[in-house]
């Protein structure tokens, strides 16, 4: 199968900045008290088992997540962020994937953690994402997704110092639950938070599990 080109350009880009994004947002959780509440919320609810985080860039939410007690495993697109992620938490298992076609067994995971990592798929392609991740997660299993909220496309030509160009989509959140409950989650929790610091838009927050039925 043809790789498709946003998959592409998104590697490409992160391969490119991966050093500087590992220094730019190591901190970035510092004085976030809501993200540190919908982690620790997730990590409170999730069931004894794996937990995937997908697009996990440098690692920095794999570790948060492996200090809130979970045993978690971090997954990217980009082999030079896993590169990056191994070297930074060497206590933790990293693997270069795509959400698009998870290296997980039907039903095999309790949770699963996209924070920021939707973002770069067109937002038409969504619900082909959402059902591969109801498919490895467990009946009741949680999926918690961070992204910014609005309805338009960016092009990015510069990040983190760095000359690139790749695709950023701002979603918004009423179509992003319908298509949650489209691939069978119930959605628990819905947050929006107004801008910090250098960003440009709301920031939006789910918590779905996956139906029994």
């Amino acid at each position: 199968m043809t790789e498709q080109q946003h998959v592409s350009m998104t590697r490409a880009a992160y391969d490119t900045v991966a050093e500087s994004y590992a220094d730019l947002v190591r901190d970035e959780l510092d004085g976030r008290h809501l993200e540190h509440g919908l982690l620790a919320t997730f990590a409170d609810r999730v069931s004894s088992g794996d937990v995937l985080e997908v697009g996990c860039g440098t690692g920095r939410i794999t570790e948060h997540l492996h200090r809130l007690g979970l045993g978690v495993v971090g997954m990217d697109l980009s082999p030079n962020m896993i590169e990056v992620a191994r070297r930074e938490y060497p206590h933790l298992r990293f693997g270069v994937g795509s959400m698009e076609v998870l290296d997980a067994g039907d039903s095999s995971l309790v949770g699963i953690v996209a924070w920021y990592s939707i973002i770069h798929t067109p937002p038409q392609q969504l619900s082909g994402i959402f059902a591969e991740l109801h498919r490895v997660l467990v009946p009741e299993g949680l999926l918690l997704l961070a992204f910014q909220a609005g309805n338009e496309r960016v092009r990015l030509e510069q990040a983190y110092g760095h000359s690139v160009s790749y695709d950023a989509y701002r979603l918004d959140p009423d179509t992003v639950v319908a298509m949650l409950v489209e691939a069978d989650f119930e959605v628990d929790v819905r947050v929006h938070r107004a801008p910090m610091d250098y960003e440009s838009t709301s920031q939006a927050f789910l918590l779905a599990r996956k139906r029994t039925s």
